[in-house]
């Protein structure tokens, strides 16, 4: 099993390309079961969620070519087979987003329950509630779940709580369902909309994206296309804590300011100094003291992501002061916390808060990753640490950052990945 190993201590400096983006490459990839004719897409990550959602698209019948300039082109010319086995849903919880397209298309799926990072509650039971609503039978037999329906019709369907992949989920069940879906309290992060701009191409006919109401009117059939997939703003924003915590001087290129306005505007309010280009950032350090410790709260987007809880609490963790952070997604996400005090943070736990005291150092120690992005954190505080910090079970990184040790070798740390 893979470690990477950390020599703490080093400045990063350079220019560095942000990936595409995870969560919005997963949707795309499902969505190509929506046609019959290839959907090409470009800027697509090499990750290890990636690789295993265009297996599962390869046991539905899909024709996969991947090109040597980040693009996979994905011909789901015959749909032979409609279910979506446990031994790859179990390691990835996107793969519940083939349950809408295939049912829109085929009328079946038949889906295992689905795993991937154990960090809370995920329920799919608003996936389900919204197909039920649009004229599907469900059953859950042998941890499987099994949708049918000989065609799908619009609905209005209002989500309990904000759901990103049921969001997706349901808008593209939604683009070949008979009438018009109406999708109220429906999650508004970029990758949503970045999805519904892809299926539009495809010939649906989406409106709202982006917004808490989302209308779709369903088609008969959609076309292929070629889409781009946008920037990935949480390695953006991990990057730019990474230059933070390293008192670096980086440029990330191929990237989106506008996509990151809550996490960019904390991050200034710790002092550090953020320019922004059209699809660029540069961060240089502070002239003079430590970074100064702020309060977060994770929301919704536009609110503080979730998914830079854990980079954020290594940063608060060698500040000037005390800060918070409030978990408000996830009721099981602190679980990187006893690594990093193993490391010298001084954070102690109260509920869904995190209060921490900054220390002026970090000190290196073996520590093991829990999920993806708790990995992160563990590379960054190791990269601020002093002395040598080994990370272990760091397969999960790898579900989510393309390359990062790479890099980050190449802008000036000294990190390498042990077998």
């Amino acid at each position: 099993m893979d470690r990477i190993l950390i020599r703490g201590g080093r400045s990063l400096r350079g220019t560095v390309a942000i990936s595409g983006a995870k969560n919005a490459t997963l949707p795309a990839l499902a969505a190509s079961l929506l046609t019959d004719e290839p959907l090409l897409l470009t800027h697509v990550p090499h990750l290890r969620d990636v690789t295993t959602m265009l297996e599962l698209l390869g046991q539905h019948g899909a024709s996969i070519t991947v090109d040597e300039q980040l693009g996979v082109e994905i011909a789901c010319t015959r749909i032979s087979n409609t279910t979506a086995p446990y031994d790859l849903v179990r390691t990835m919880r996107a793969s519940i987003l083939v349950m809408g397209p295939l049912v829109a298309r085929c009328g079946d799926a038949r889906i295992s329950l689905p795993g991937g990072c154990a960090i809370g509650s995920r329920p799919v039971n608003l996936h389900l509630a919204g197909l039920e609503a649009m004229g599907a039978e469900i059953q859950l037999t042998s941890g499987y779940i099994h949708v049918k329906a000989k065609r799908l019709h619009g609905a209005r369907i209002v989500f309990d709580l904000v759901t990103v992949t049921g969001t997706e989920n349901l808008m593209m069940a939604a683009a070949l369902a008979d009438g018009r879906t109406i999708l109220e309290n429906a999650a508004c992060e970029p990758e949503v909309t970045d999805l519904a701009l892809c299926l539009n191409n495809m010939g649906a006919r989406i409106h709202g994206a982006g917004t808490s109401t989302i209308t779709i009117d369903g088609v008969e059939r959609l076309h292929g296309t070629h889409h781009d997939i946008l920037p990935d703003r949480i390695e953006t924003a991990t990057f730019l804590i990474a230059a933070a915590m390293t008192h670096g001087d980086i440029t990330l290129t191929h990237t989106s300011p506008y996509l990151l306005e809550s996490p960019i505007a904390k991050l200034r309010q710790t002092g550090m100094i953020i320019n922004e280009q059209e699809e660029s950032l540069h961060t240089c350090p502070k002239s003079e003291g430590r970074l100064r410790a702020i309060n977060i709260q994770t929301c919704p987007y536009p609110g503080f992501p979730t998914d830079l809880q854990a980079q954020m609490m290594a940063l608060i963790s060698i500040a000037d002061g005390s800060g918070a952070v409030t978990e408000t997604i996830f009721e099981n996400r602190f679980m990187h916390v006893s690594e990093l005090q193993r490391l010298g943070a001084d954070i102690s736990l109260q509920g869904n808060t995190a209060l921490i005291r900054g220390v002026p150092h970090l000190h290196g120690a073996p520590v093991m990753a829990t999920d993806l992005r708790a990995s992160a954190s563990l590379v960054l505080a190791g990269l601020a640490a002093e002395g040598e910090t080994l990370i272990s079970r760091v397969y999960h990184i790898d579900r989510g950052y393309e390359r990062i040790e790479e890099k980050l070798m190449a802008l000036g740390a000294d990190i390498q990945r042990l077998s």
